[in-house]
Protein backbone atom coordinates (compact mmCIF):
# COMPACT_ATOMS: atom_id res chain seq x y z
CA UNK A 1 0.00 0.00 0.00
CA UNK A 2 1.28 3.32 -0.70
CA UNK A 3 1.30 6.34 0.99
CA UNK A 4 -2.30 7.73 1.61
CA UNK A 5 -2.84 11.31 0.11
CA UNK A 6 -3.80 13.91 2.40
CA UNK A 7 -7.35 14.41 1.03
CA UNK A 8 -8.04 10.38 1.46
CA UNK A 9 -6.67 11.14 5.41
CA UNK A 10 -9.12 14.03 5.73
CA UNK A 11 -12.45 12.33 4.17
CA UNK A 12 -11.36 9.44 5.67
CA UNK A 13 -11.23 11.56 9.77
CA UNK A 14 -15.16 13.31 8.15
CA UNK A 15 -16.42 9.49 7.55
CA UNK A 16 -14.92 8.28 10.90
CA UNK A 17 -16.12 10.95 12.84
CA UNK A 18 -19.20 11.34 10.79
CA UNK A 19 -20.59 7.71 11.39
CA UNK A 20 -19.79 7.43 15.02
CA UNK A 21 -21.76 10.78 15.77
CA UNK A 22 -24.59 9.17 13.45
CA UNK A 23 -24.43 6.00 14.95
CA UNK A 24 -24.06 7.25 18.37
CA UNK A 25 -27.46 9.25 18.27
CA UNK A 26 -30.08 6.34 17.39
CA UNK A 27 -28.13 4.08 19.76
CA UNK A 28 -28.70 6.71 22.92
CA UNK A 29 -33.09 7.21 21.81
CA UNK A 30 -32.67 2.88 22.05
CA UNK A 31 -30.90 3.30 25.18
CA UNK A 32 -33.57 6.20 26.93
CA UNK A 33 -36.59 3.79 25.33
CA UNK A 34 -38.79 2.89 28.30
CA UNK A 35 -38.43 -0.69 26.55
CA UNK A 36 -35.16 -2.07 25.31
CA UNK A 37 -37.28 -3.80 22.31
CA UNK A 38 -39.34 -1.18 21.49
CA UNK A 39 -38.15 -1.16 17.59
CA UNK A 40 -39.48 2.24 17.26
CA UNK A 41 -37.79 4.35 19.57
CA UNK A 42 -35.23 6.09 17.56
CA UNK A 43 -37.90 6.10 14.92
CA UNK A 44 -37.51 5.66 11.01
CA UNK A 45 -35.10 8.63 11.00
CA UNK A 46 -32.98 7.32 13.55
CA UNK A 47 -32.65 3.82 12.17
CA UNK A 48 -32.05 5.67 9.03
CA UNK A 49 -29.21 7.71 10.40
CA UNK A 50 -28.27 4.30 12.57
CA UNK A 51 -27.85 2.25 8.94
CA UNK A 52 -26.18 5.31 7.10
CA UNK A 53 -23.73 6.12 10.28
CA UNK A 54 -22.92 2.58 10.51
CA UNK A 55 -21.92 2.18 6.50
CA UNK A 56 -20.17 5.64 6.29
CA UNK A 57 -18.14 4.66 9.33
CA UNK A 58 -16.81 1.41 7.65
CA UNK A 59 -16.10 3.91 4.43
CA UNK A 60 -14.06 5.56 6.61
CA UNK A 61 -11.82 2.96 7.89
CA UNK A 62 -11.73 0.70 4.80
CA UNK A 63 -9.68 4.65 3.32
CA UNK A 64 -7.13 3.66 5.45
CA UNK A 65 -6.18 0.16 4.40
CA UNK A 66 -5.05 -1.10 1.30
CA UNK A 67 -8.43 -0.94 -0.07
CA UNK A 68 -8.60 2.39 -0.53
CA UNK A 69 -6.63 1.91 -3.92
CA UNK A 70 -9.83 0.70 -5.13
CA UNK A 71 -12.31 3.07 -3.79
CA UNK A 72 -10.38 5.67 -5.53
CA UNK A 73 -12.44 7.18 -8.15
CA UNK A 74 -15.88 5.94 -5.91
CA UNK A 75 -14.90 7.03 -2.86
CA UNK A 76 -15.83 10.99 -3.44
CA UNK A 77 -18.98 10.40 -4.95
CA UNK A 78 -20.29 7.86 -2.32
CA UNK A 79 -18.99 10.49 0.56
CA UNK A 80 -21.48 12.96 -1.51
CA UNK A 81 -24.40 10.42 -1.71
CA UNK A 82 -24.53 9.28 2.12
CA UNK A 83 -24.10 13.31 2.84
CA UNK A 84 -27.07 13.68 0.78
CA UNK A 85 -29.00 10.98 2.94
CA UNK A 86 -27.85 12.51 5.99
CA UNK A 87 -29.35 16.09 4.68
CA UNK A 88 -32.54 14.70 3.44
CA UNK A 89 -32.97 12.75 6.59
CA UNK A 90 -32.53 15.76 8.92
CA UNK A 91 -35.17 17.58 6.61
CA UNK A 92 -37.52 15.15 7.13
CA UNK A 93 -37.05 15.16 10.70
CA UNK A 94 -37.26 18.96 10.83
CA UNK A 95 -40.44 18.81 8.28
CA UNK A 96 -42.49 15.36 9.50
CA UNK A 97 -43.51 15.27 12.95
CA UNK A 98 -42.11 12.32 14.60
CA UNK A 99 -40.65 10.70 11.92
CA UNK A 100 -37.52 10.55 14.93
CA UNK A 101 -39.02 10.68 18.21
CA UNK A 102 -39.00 8.19 20.64
CA UNK A 103 -41.40 7.62 23.08
CA UNK A 104 -41.19 8.82 26.69
CA UNK A 105 -41.38 6.75 29.66
CA UNK A 106 -44.81 7.80 29.83
CA UNK A 107 -45.88 6.75 26.69
CA UNK A 108 -46.00 9.89 25.22
CA UNK A 109 -43.78 11.63 22.60
CA UNK A 110 -40.49 13.21 24.15
CA UNK A 111 -40.74 16.92 23.70
CA UNK A 112 -43.66 19.08 23.67
CA UNK A 113 -46.47 18.41 20.57
CA UNK A 114 -45.12 21.89 19.19
CA UNK A 115 -41.59 20.93 18.65
CA UNK A 116 -42.53 17.36 17.26
CA UNK A 117 -41.41 18.25 14.05
CA UNK A 118 -37.99 19.69 15.11
CA UNK A 119 -36.28 17.04 15.95
CA UNK A 120 -33.32 17.50 13.79
CA UNK A 121 -29.78 17.62 15.13
CA UNK A 122 -27.95 20.71 13.70
CA UNK A 123 -24.67 19.10 14.60
CA UNK A 124 -25.56 15.98 12.06
CA UNK A 125 -26.07 19.06 9.50
CA UNK A 126 -22.56 20.51 9.83
CA UNK A 127 -20.89 17.13 9.76
CA UNK A 128 -23.20 15.98 6.61
CA UNK A 129 -22.21 19.52 5.42
CA UNK A 130 -18.65 19.20 5.64
CA UNK A 131 -18.72 15.43 4.19
CA UNK A 132 -20.72 16.70 1.21
CA UNK A 133 -17.79 19.56 0.88
CA UNK A 134 -15.05 17.10 1.25
CA UNK A 135 -16.86 14.00 -1.38
CA UNK A 136 -17.00 17.17 -3.67
CA UNK A 137 -13.14 18.35 -2.88
CA UNK A 138 -12.41 14.22 -3.85
CA UNK A 139 -13.83 14.71 -7.23
CA UNK A 140 -13.14 17.65 -8.06
CA UNK A 141 -9.34 16.89 -7.07
CA UNK A 142 -8.82 13.05 -7.52
CA UNK A 143 -8.74 11.10 -3.96
CA UNK A 144 -4.94 10.73 -5.21
CA UNK A 145 -3.46 13.81 -4.62
CA UNK A 146 0.12 13.47 -3.29
CA UNK A 147 0.39 14.37 0.30
CA UNK A 148 1.19 18.23 0.64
Amino acid sequence: MGKLSATTLYASSIAIVSGIYAVSSPLIAMIRAPAMTDPDAPGIGGWIMLGVGIVVLLHGIALLTPVSASLRRTSGPLMVVWAAIMLLNQLLLAAVPGFGMAAGPTGEMMGSPMASGTSWDAGMVAIAILMLASGLIMINRGSSDAAM
